[in-house]
């Protein structure tokens, strides 16, 4: 992994990317009442290049982040012909962005690993009967029906500002 101090101009130390994990690995929110907690944001290339910015109920597990989504929904059609993307969350003290492709998930053990993360989280999902998709008593309106797809997308690179002292402004290419 290559780290760049994009704050050294300014006295920052580099950021670790350890730390950043860290803070992902335990999903914590900017601030215990934070209206936003839980929000992340998924950015996708529409055909004509443009980008395409919506909240995902992503999770970071086993250090990518996942996401589901309908077939013909704008993200699931621009991952299916671009998988080019990035996801931008806030944790305590931190801002990150990852940049990678997403890849759809089929392995049975993997989509039940991911479900289970999301049931523990509150939403009941649980891989359908196919085994390579998912499904759940509720989801957004603008996903369709199920079963939804998974997806996984392995850091490419990443940056992310810290906001506690010392403070820190480093991008990761992995």
């Amino acid at each position: 992994m290559e780290t760049i101090n994009l704050g050294a101009r300014d006295g920052l130390p580099p950021v670790d990317w350890a730390t950043v994990v860290e803070k992902l690995d335990a999903r914590s929110a900017p601030a215990p009442d934070a209206p936003n907690s839980r929000t992340t944001w998924l950015t996708t290339l529409n055909e004509d290049g443009s980008p395409h910015v919506t909240a995902v109920g992503a999770l970071w597990l086993d250090g990518a982040f996942w996401f589901q989504t309908g077939a013909t929904t704008r993200k699931g059609r621009n991952v299916a012909r671009d998988p080019r993307c990035s996801v931008a969350v806030s944790v305590r003290d931190a801002d990150i962005v990852v940049e990678g492709d997403a890849a759809r998930v089929t392995e049975p053990g993997a989509l039940a690993r991911i479900a289970r993360a999301w049931a523990d989280g509150g939403w009941p999902a649980e891989p359908d009967a196919s085994g390579t998709g998912i499904t759940a008593p509720f989801n957004a309106p603008s996903q369709g029906p199920p079963p939804w797809l998974v997806y996984r997308i392995e850091p490419r690179s990443a940056t992310a500002v810290v906001s506690a002292e010392p403070g820190g402004l480093s991008r990761f290419r992995f």
